[in-house]
């Protein structure tokens, strides 16, 4: 198996009206090659090469971006001098002048009952939010295409993101200071990560985190919303009356094919600088909790021997469950034939008064102690004296240890 990459870093050479340029194509490598080691097959010059290079252009503080994002951005209006990350530590994923939304975002989605989504397999990926008394599910076959959605929750703009080189799906509430922002593809990465961009200030935001890192809301962190990336299958047998983002996006992609082929099975992550985190493979997934400004990481390889990890986070009781038959979206060439690599899912482990412990109970259930409820891996419960109850999700992303280790350094690692 190879890996097979059109188009680099969270990016394409396509514009708003074509297809993003990171369609499967035949070329491959071998399965311990790392995209950023292999030419990409793009329409455009791929920066790859020139993205760390030691040629510079200095800005009006005497700081310095590469020349290759220094000519790649130069009709932004960025305030590149208004920073929280060194300007070196940017690469840039997309070849040519103003990269800016070569992956088109989604403006204006539209949804379908979650029963009409049978266009999917029962294992396909998304990302799940659950906002309000509102649940959607944005598949990821549409999401490794266009990287965000710029959405409406009620009054609420929520944009939800993912990004394909960390494996993070992660929501924020689009409001700074009441305006509302439109986000969208940058071309840039830090750390391999998405670098979004706001269509009000070009201000550029980093997806993991949510904070604003240069320009004029550099420092903003935009509140994150509770995002799990779980099956469609399990989705449907949860939540029947929940929605689906629909196919109909209005840019005539066949979605389901995967632009990333075998990049989970490589070795090293893209356009990634330095060494990553040698505790754990780099492309091995994690359950990242965050709150409060508090974070934990809760590795699959612990999960998949412990299925329910009960811990408390920032003062918050909290459970991590794991299981299920989810696809690895960055697998195989089809999606729907991904390898099965299951859910991790962070709750709050309070229902009313009672702080609950979890414990396995069956396949993909579970019960906790204080009742003897059946809960479901979504969260909900089945059959006991709390059947019908939910539990709330807390902020968390399935993301590769590499990028978790290189956001949160210091972090906890549960089983360590």
């Amino acid at each position: 198996m190879g890996i097979a990459l059109t188009a680099v870093a969270c990016g394409g050479s396509s514009t708003a009206d074509e297809e993003p340029a990171v369609a499967p194509s035949d070329a491959s490598a071998d399965a311990t090659t790392s995209p950023a080691e292999e030419a990409p097959d793009s329409t455009v010059d791929s920066p790859a090469g020139d993205a760390s290079s030691t040629t510079v252009d200095p800005i009006e503080d005497g700081t310095e971006l590469s020349l290759a994002i220094a000519q790649a951005t130069e009709p932004w209006p960025t305030d590149w001098t208004n920073r929280t990350v060194g300007l070196d530590e940017f690469r840039l994923g997309i070849g040519g002048v103003d990269p800016r939304d070569r992956i088109p975002p989604i403006d204006e989605p539209v949804f379908e009952p979650i029963a009409s989504a049978d266009w999917l397999d029962a294992r396909e990926p998304g990302a799940l939010v659950q906002f309000g008394d509102e649940i959607r599910f944005y598949p990821l076959s549409i999401l490794t295409r266009h990287e965000i959605v710029n959405d409406r929750f009620g009054d609420v703009p929520v944009v939800v993101t993912f990004c394909p080189f960390c494996n993070t799906a992660i929501s924020f509430d689009a409001r700074v200071d009441g305006p509302t922002l439109r986000f969208g593809v940058s071309g840039l990465l830090h750390n391999s990560d998405l670098v979004m961009w706001d269509d009000a200030t070009t201000s550029l935001w980093q997806q993991i985190t949510g904070e604003a890192v240069v320009g004029d809301f550099a420092g903003t962190q935009l509140e994150l919303i509770p995002t799990s990336i779980v099956s469609y299958g399990d989705v449907l047998e949860n939540f029947p009356d929940a929605i689906s983002l629909s196919r109909d996006t209005g840019f005539g992609i066949e979605y389901g094919a995967n632009p990333y082929r075998a990049y989970s099975s490589s070795t090293s992550p893209f356009l990634f600088d330095g060494d990553p985190d040698p505790r754990y493979p780099a492309l091995s997934r994690v359950v990242g909790v965050t709150l409060d400004g508090n974070e934990k990481a809760y590795p699959f390889s612990v999960l998949r021997e412990q299925r329910a990890i009960n811990d408390e986070l920032a003062g918050t009781p909290i459970v991590v469950l794991w299981g299920g038959d989810t696809a690895d979206a960055l697998d195989a060439a089809a999606i729907a034939d991904g390898e099965a690599i299951g859910s991790g899912i962070a709750y709050d482990r309070r229902v009313g008064d009672q702080v609950l412990t979890f414990s396995l109970g069956g396949a993909d259930l579970f019960t906790d102690d204080q009742t003897d409820s059946t809960w479901t891996l979504l969260g909900v419960a089945i059959d006991g004296p709390l059947k019908g109850e939910r539990l709330s999700t807390v902020t968390h992303r399935n993301e590769f240890w590499f990028a978790w280790a290189a956001f949160f350094p210091d972090a906890p690692v549960a089983g360590e």
